[in-house]
């Protein structure tokens, strides 16, 4: 019996197992330029036992699996490099239990973060991590997401507080609990988050919630120099306002996003910055904020409390990218994600621009200088072998200044097939250590071949 024929016996759907030519090109590549390889067959559980009797037919038969949520990874995360299995974990979207006097909500892996707000919204709570895509809970844990909220809220390991994981031989384990804290053994919790399916399969996840602020201001203000807007973002951080997010956009994406908007925005370094609590802490906080810029030297200051309003000021940051794709449709689209310390973030977007203008690219650049986390835009033909190097080039250059600045290649998209070279480079020894684990948890290697480590 062959491999969809005994899938298709395991879980007893024709559905639900599928060699569909469209079905395969799909879960073939993420929304990065990494080269696309297809599944030999997709399996859409919708339990844990389905998965767990699918892992156990792979382990023995020695078959890669690959999971695969919404496809959002940057990295190269969900291709099947080594072919097999892709788990498409989409169909296990229930949102199990709400608990909204522990603030916790306990739920599948397909469940995303709009579906999941959506349903927290009559109780007046929320979950924070934000990437941008409407990723699922899972795929967020796998690659230990974060986003803009992450400067007052967090990253993903900070939200996720136990998990229901499918080990590479079909076996089950929990790790954490509903308590907010323990000390009780090791913290396999964390080890799994971040893993990028490399170590098991999650199936159930218990998140931490927020409740929803009472009021929410977005600020958008404008300085004469980068540095002068990094001196801000810093005076603002130190001063205790605690803000929800704060972004920064160089002039040369500004431009970008005016000329692919038809937008007049200033084309000057600019902060965005948002701050939420209660009405009364947003309106002293938003006070303090506009005299600490303006001691900075801003330039302009717009503040906007309606939500259609916020959303048109932070226009031009969530623009970005998509004004760079545009200059150049058809080409496939990098992003850097090294994260530096705060002091270093104005100096390295600094040098990142340099670079790019040195080599004649056009790239939007733009960080969350509230955790020193930035990224840098590229458009490229991968088809060009002398484009693709020059690409590879910048990016090497960009991740070697922030790990020579004590940064890492990768603040929260994961390593993937994307940054194994740095890896090595950023933790030399323990990255013997980290292949030992992957080595106890996956003997046979099934669990997303070709993901994190060199060959």
């Amino acid at each position: 019996m062959g491999v969809y024929e005994s899938l298709l016996e395991l879980i007893g759907d024709r559905e639900r197992v599928s060699q569909n030519e469209t079905v395969l090109e799909h879960h073939s590549k993420g929304i990065a330029y990494h080269t696309p390889r297809q599944p030999d067959v997709v399996v859409f559980p919708k339990t844990a036992e389905e998965v767990s009797r699918v892992l156990a037919f792979a382990n023995e038969h020695r078959i890669p699996v690959t999971p695969f949520g919404a496809g959002t990874s940057l990295e190269g995360h969900v291709i099947p490099v080594e072919g097999g299995i892709s788990l498409d974990m989409t169909q296990m979207n229930h949102i199990v239990d709400i608990r909204p006097d522990d603030f916790l909500a306990i739920v599948e892996p397909g469940v995303t973060r709009l579906q999941l707000n959506q349903a927290l919204k009559p109780y007046g709570l929320f979950f924070p991590v934000d990437p941008g895509a409407d990723a699922t809970i899972g795929g967020m844990a796998a690659t230990n997401a974060s986003g803009t909220n992450s400067v007052k809220y967090g990253v993903m390991r900070d939200h996720v507080l136990g998990l229901d994981v499918v080990l590479a031989d079909g076996s089950v384990i929990q790790t954490g609990s509903l308590a907010v804290k323990s000390s009780a053994g090791y913290h396999l919790t964390g080890l799994f988050v971040g893993s990028e399916g490399t170590l098991g399969i999650f199936t159930r996840l218990i998140v931490r919630l927020h409740g929803i602020p009472e009021a929410t201001t977005a600020i958008k203000a404008c300085f004469p120099t980068l540095e002068a807007a990094a001196q801000a973002a810093f005076a603002v951080l130190k001063a205790g306002v605690e803000p929800g997010k704060i972004e920064l956009v160089d002039e040369a994406t500004i431009a970008a996003v005016n000329a692919y908007k038809q937008t007049d925005y200033p084309v000057k370094p600019t902060l965005f910055i948002e701050l939420s609590g209660s009405r009364a802490s947003v309106d002293d906080g938003t006070e303090l904020v506009k005299e600490l810029c303006e001691s900075e030297g801003a330039v302009s200051f717009v503040v906007e409390t309606d939500s259609l309003a916020r959303a048109k000021l932070w226009e031009a940051r969530h623009h970005a990218a998509f004004a760079i794709q545009a200059a150049y449709p058809g080409k496939a689209m990098l992003s850097t994600d090294v994260c530096v310390p705060l002091s270093e973030l104005p100096g390295a977007i600094a040098d990142t621009r340099r670079l790019v203008n040195e080599q004649n690219m056009t790239a939007a650049i733009f960080g969350h200088v509230g955790d020193g986390n930035y990224h840098t835009v590229l458009a490229f033909d991968p088809n060009d072998a002398e484009e693709m190097a020059r690409i590879e080039q910048v990016h090497a250059h960009i991740v070697r200044y922030a790990l020579s600045r004590g940064g890492t290649c990768t603040g929260e998209h994961g390593i993937g097939i994307g940054k194994r070279t740095f890896l090595r480079e950023e933790k030399g020894d323990a990255v013997g250590w980290m292949k030992r684990l992957k080595q106890l948890f996956d003997p046979n290697g099934i669990l997303n071949p070709g993901k994190i480590f060199l060959p």
